[in-house]
């Protein structure tokens, strides 16, 4: 919306600088950096008188996590709420990725936010049934697969680039949408499942978010994508807007989710966090690269997969339990020492990711 502002200038005064990215990634990380923590306290406050009870907490999960029953859930209102403000503050509004990130992020909010709602009323872990989430879930990630396709370059559009082969590209004709719709509600699922632990999500999916951000800034760039020798999409470059609202809304949240937290982001916020991650993906054409830059959410998700397949088979566990975080706690690491190290992996892999936008 301050994009505006530059119809103002002159080219040589302050409305200028409204011209730039990463100035206005700057003004959306400060401006959802203080909304969170402006309205972290009072929402938490409300969410706790409203829940009572708080979010249920399974009988079958590690033992310590019984400490943690009357905490309240659906923290990821603030997240959303911070990233959703400042994008719309900041952003231009005629640029058609910020638009389909945002979609898919509201959307898959308010999959979690059902979610949420019904498992904090009932008080059981059920919530809404895996089909109707997966079934919605997989409408909202076809519909932003056909918008970005639609807008990527003709040259772009059904195919698969390939991270450090730059000149190969793959085209799945029509089993790109399929293959799209895979990626966004992969990660969507992928982040709810990492969502275990006090501010185990949150930090990967802001590592990732801001690597994604750089990438989408890069090819957005004919000048960048020359010099690293990388497909230009025209337009991606104000996603890093996008991603700069979410890590500043991350942080804030992130004030409150810290061990012990004083309050869980929920399917409302995890879900929301993994579609946009996957959206940002298919815009930029890396969903390759969100394989590597997410690759602890992936580790996430197949530690259930092998899991539950490997037990239908054998009656055997290959985990202690799953999710891979919990596996860890049930051999006696703290929670803490997950979390960080957790971290720093998340962070290992977003640098790899990143090292694939220049490999000669």
């Amino acid at each position: 919306m301050l994009y505006w502002l530059t119809a103002l200038s002159d080219g040589g005064d302050f409305f200028n600088l409204f011209r730039y990215i990463t100035f206005r990634a700057g003004g959306a990380f400060l401006t959802a950096l203080i909304f969170g923590f402006l309205f972290g306290k009072p929402l938490i406050n409300v969410l706790r008188k409203r829940q009572g009870k708080g979010q249920p907490i399974r009988d079958d999960g590690p033992a310590g996590h019984f400490s943690k029953a009357g905490t309240p859930t659906m923290g990821g209102l603030l997240i959303v709420g911070a990233l959703v403000t400042s994008t719309l503050i900041w952003a231009r509004w005629d640029n058609p990725y910020v638009w389909m990130v945002l979609f898919v992020t509201l959307a898959y909010a308010a999959i979690g936010f059902a979610d949420d709602y019904a498992k904090v009323s009932k008080q059981n872990t059920k919530g809404v049934s895996g089909r109707m989430r997966m079934a919605l879930g997989i409408v909202i990630a076809a519909l932003a697969s056909l918008w970005a396709t639609l807008h990527h370059p003709e040259m772009l559009q059904n195919q698969l680039a390939l991270p450090i082969f730059k000149d190969t590209l793959v085209n799945l004709g029509l089993f790109y949408i399929p293959f799209s719709i895979v990626v966004i509600v992969g990660a969507a699922n992928a982040v709810n499942l990492t969502d275990g632990l006090d501010g185990l999500a949150i930090m990967p999916a802001m590592i990732a978010a801001s690597t994604l951000g750089v990438i989408a800034y890069a090819v957005g760039r004919v000048d960048f994508t020359e010099y690293l020798d990388v497909h230009y999409v025209p337009g991606t470059g104000e996603i890093l807007i996008f991603t700069a609202a979410l890590f500043g809304g991350g942080l804030g949240f992130l004030w409150y989710n810290a061990p012990p937290a004083a309050v869980f982001m929920g399917d409302t916020g995890s879900l929301a966090l993994g579609g946009a991650l996957g959206a940002i993906a298919v815009a930029t054409k890396h969903e390759l690269v969100l394989a590597v830059v997410g690759g602890l959410f992936v580790v996430e998700a197949l530690s259930v997969i092998i899991q539950v397949l490997y037990f239908k088979r054998t009656g055997r566990r290959v985990f202690l339990m799953a999710p891979i975080h919990h596996h860890y706690e049930k051999k006696g690491w703290a929670e803490p020492t997950i979390v960080i190290r957790f971290w720093i992996i998340s962070l290992i892999l977003a640098m790899i990711g990143l090292a694939t936008l220049k490999v000669r």
